[in-house]
C-alpha cells in the first residue's frame, strides 16, 4: 500500500534544506505521497529510506510517452479507480489501422485524415493521435513499403504490429526515430522485441492472456532494458476485458503487484462491435486503442467521450477569457458581458448566433464559474467587469458606452457602473430570450 505523506515525512532528513525545491520537507513529502515528485531529488536520503521509499513513492501506473515531436502523447500515471475519486489525467491514443495490403494511396488517405481531421468542441481541438501498421502479408517488403507511405504523409505517432522479427526490423529502418510502439512481445520472442526496442529507444507492447504470465513477463522485459512497455490483455471479448483490464488497475493503484504498473493496450479491431469495444476501453482504462478508421459520427462520437471522461470532474471547463466576436460586430454593436464557464458561453453563443444581430462577447474570468454561483462567491465583481474592459480594449471596438450583463448579475449592476463608468443594461436570466432583449431594448 502507498505509504501517506506524514509516513513519507518520518523518513525524510527534515533539514528543510529548499534543495529539492520545495520550501519544507513536509511539503516534499506531500508531492511524493501523489507521486508527483522523484525521491532522488532529495540529496540527504539514506540507503534504507531510499529502499523503503522507492517503491511505493512513483506514481502506481508508469508514464509512457508515444511518438517523438509536436503529436507525441503520453499514458499511463493514473492514480484513480474511478474518476471521481480525483481525476484521470491522460486520455488514450487512438490509432487508425491500415494494412501493408492496401495501396500507397489507401494508407496515405487514412493517415492524411488521422493529420488533418480535427473536431472543436467547447473550446478545444480534438485529434486522433496517430497509425497503426499491420503486418498482414507477413512479408518484409510490403511492411516497408507501407511504412514508408505513412512516413512519407505525416510524422505521427505509429504502433508497428507484426508477428516477423524482420519486418519490424525493416520498418524500424524507417521510423525508429519517431520511437514507435512496436507490437507485441510475447513469452516466446520477448528478447528477441526488447533488442529492437532497446536499439531504436521504442516502446514495446507486451502480451500474455494471464495477469500472472503478463507480470512475468513485464519483470523479464525490464531485466532486458526495456521498462517502457504498455500491457495487451488478449482479451477473448469485452467481458474478458473488462474484467481484466479493471483487475489490473486495482492491482496497480494499490501497489499489491507492481509489475502490472504500466498503461494498458486494446486492438478494437479484434471485436465485432469496434464501436463498442472503443468506448469500453476509453471508460475502462485503456491507454492506446488501435481501430479500424471511423465514420464520421462515430468519430465524433469516440473524441467526445474521450474528452468527457477525462475533463476534470472536480474542475469544470472554461473558456479563456476575451472578447469575442458574434457575426461581424461594427462601432456600435452591443456588448454582452457574461462569465468563461464553457456552457455558459457556448449556450449564449448559440442564442446570439440565432439572432443574426452582429455583437460582441466579454467573457470575464470567474474560475469556470456560473452566473449565480460566481455572483453568490464574489468572484464575479465590478472590479473584475472593469479591468476585463481594459484588458481587452473594449472600448476602442465600439463607439458606445453600454454593457448588457446576465439577469443573475443584477445586483453587481450599480457598482459595474460606478467602476467602469458604462452604463449597464441588465439582460434576461434565461438566454433564450436575449433575441427578444435585444431587439426591444438594445439602442446604441
Amino acid at each position: 500500500m502507498p505509504l501517506k505523506a506524514l509516513d513519507i515525512y518520518k523518513l525524510l532528513p527534515k533539514k528543510n534544506c529548499k534543495e529539492c525545491g520545495d520550501p519544507t520537507c513536509l511539503t516534499f513529502a506531500m508531492k511524493l505521497a501523489a507521486g508527483k515528485a522523484d525521491l532522488d531529488l532529495c540529496p540527504y536520503l539514506d540507503d534504507k529510506a531510499k529502499a523503503v521509499l522507492g517503491a511505493t513513492t512513483r506514481p502506481p501506473i508508469k508514464l509512457v510517452k508515444i511518438g517523438v515531436g509536436e503529436r507525441s502523447f503520453s499514458v499511463g500515471e493514473e492514480f484513480v479507480l474511478y474518476r471521481h475519486d480525483k481525476t484521470f489525467y491522460h486520455p488514450p491514443g487512438i490509432m487508425f489501422a491500415v494494412s501493408d495490403i492496401q495501396s500507397d494511396d489507401e494508407i496515405s488517405a487514412v493517415t492524411a485524415r488521422v493529420r488533418d481531421d480535427t473536431l472543436t468542441r467547447v473550446g478545444a481541438d480534438l485529434k486522433f493521435n496517430g497509425t497503426a501498421i499491420v503486418n498482414t502479408t507477413g512479408t518484409v517488403e510490403a511492411y516497408a513499403r507501407a511504412v514508408a507511405a505513412v512516413e512519407k504523409t505525416a510524422g505521427l505517432p505509429e504502433v508497428l504490429i507484426s508477428d516477423n522479427a524482420q519486418a519490424l526490423a525493416a520498418a524500424l529502418v524507417l521510423c525508429g526515430s519517431y520511437r514507435p510502439l512496436i507490437s507485441a512481445a510475447t513469452p516466446e520472442n520477448y528478447k528477441q522485441m526488447c533488442a529492437l526496442a532497446k536499439q531504436h529507444g521504442c516502446r514495446l507492447v507486451v502480451r500474455e492472456p494471464t495477469l500472472e504470465g503478463l507480470a512475468k513477463l513485464t519483470k523479464d522485459c525490464a531485466a532486458e532494458g526495456v521498462s517502457n512497455v504498455v500491457l495487451d490483455l488478449a482479451p477473448k471479448n469485452l467481458g474478458d476485458y473488462l474484467s481484466r483490464s479493471t483487475a489490473i488497475r486495482q492491482l496497480a493503484i494499490t501497489r499489491e503487484v507492481p509489475d502490472l504498473g504500466y498503461p494498458v493496450y486494446l486492438d478494437a479491431t479484434a471485436f465485432e462491435d469496434q464501436d463498442a469495444a472503443i468506448a469500453l476501453g476509453i471508460v475502462k482504462y485503456a491507454s492506446v486503442i488501435v481501430t479500424s478508421p471511423l465514420s464520421q459520427p462515430s468519430a465524433k462520437a469516440v473524441l467526445t467521450l474521450r474528452q468527457n471522461i477525462y475533463t476534470d470532474p472536480q474542475k469544470p471547463i472554461q473558456m479563456n477569457p476575451g472578447l469575442y466576436r458574434v457575426g461581424t460586430p461594427g462601432k456600435d454593436a452591443p456588448v454582452l458581458m457574461t462569465v468563461n464557464f464553457s456552457l455558459t458561453y457556448f449556450t449564449l453563443q448559440g442564442y446570439l448566433e440565432s439572432t443574426r444581430i452582429p455583437c460582441f462577447m466579454l467573457i470575464v474570468d470567474t474560475e469556470g464559474l456560473s452566473v449565480l454561483t460566481s455572483v453568490a462567491a464574489g468572484k464575479l465583481n465590478e472590479s473584475l467587469v472593469r479591468d476585463a474592459i481594459k484588458k481587452f480594449g473594449v472600448e476602442n471596438e465600439v463607439s458606445h458606452r453600454k454593457l448588457i450583463i446576465p439577469g443573475y448579475a443584477a445586483p453587481l449592476s450599480g457598482r459595474i457602473e460606478e467602476a467602469t463608468g458604462w452604463k449597464v443594461l441588465v439582460g434576461p436570466r434565461d438566454a433564450a430570450e436575449i433575441g427578444d432583449f435585444l431587439v426591444q431594448e438594445w439602442k446604441p
